[in-house]
């Protein structure tokens, strides 16, 4: 069984778009989390998961928005759950709202959650990756950190496969991850996209012009 997995989208179809055009034949896909935020297009995005059928588990910036809060000291991460709040449509705000903490898929053999799997906000890096993450899985899955890694172990793998939308390891490429459940290995991929079409909708949405222009760098 082939996995694909992604990650905090945050509302950059260009980059959805782009994976999804890339993603080679897989038998499902799993979205960790953070589909809104910070980018221009929450309601493409919602959309572009919802009718693919694709389970997606609820991150931070798509709790925000759900719960009617927002970030304090972050102005690019306020205003882009505001930007959200704004663009989708009902049916879209109940699909963000009804997304939940952990997905367990491939019969109990993949969890999905966004940040971490019992401290929730918690980033863990990749280098802070340990068997001690897994449960009764054979893999788990998360974002938040918008870092691309994984690590295997004797009882399993843990893996994130990078950020979709806001990559910031050093790659402005879009970022995605293939698992192959019966070998247990992991295929890293990175694709290109138009960031600085991006980054002119960032402007045009009167979004943080720094939203747009941190992507070219991937930070």
């Amino acid at each position: 069984m082939r996995v694909g997995l992604i990650s905090d989208v945050h509302s950059n179809r260009v980059a959805l778009e782009a994976v999804l055009a890339d993603l080679p034949d897989v038998d499902v896909l799993l979205c960790a989390g953070d589909v809104v935020g910070y980018n221009p297009w929450p309601a493409a995005c919602v959309e572009l998961l919802r009718e693919r059928d694709v389970p997606t588990v609820m991150g931070n910036h798509d709790r925000m928005l759900a719960s009617g809060r927002n970030f304090g000291g972050n102005g690019m991460a306020r205003a882009g759950v505001e930007h959200a709040r704004e663009r989708l449509d009902a049916e879209e705000r109940a699909w963000v709202e009804g997304l939940p903490r952990e997905h367990v898929a491939c019969d109990g053999r993949v969890k999905v959650v966004h940040d971490h799997p019992e401290r929730v906000d918690h980033y863990t890096y990749p280098d802070e990756f340990s068997a001690d993450l897994l449960g009764d899985e054979e893999v788990l899955v998360l974002g938040h950190t918008h870092v691309q890694g994984y690590r295997a172990f004797e009882d399993g793998l843990v893996v994130n496969p990078g950020s979709v939308g806001q990559p910031r390891d050093d790659d402005p490429r879009a970022a995605y991850a293939v698992l192959d459940l019966e070998e247990k290995t992991i295929a890293e991929r990175r694709v290109e996209y138009d960031v600085e079409a991006v980054v002119e909708a960032v402007k045009s949405a009167g979004l943080p012009e720094s939203t747009g222009t941190r992507l070219r760098d991937g930070r």
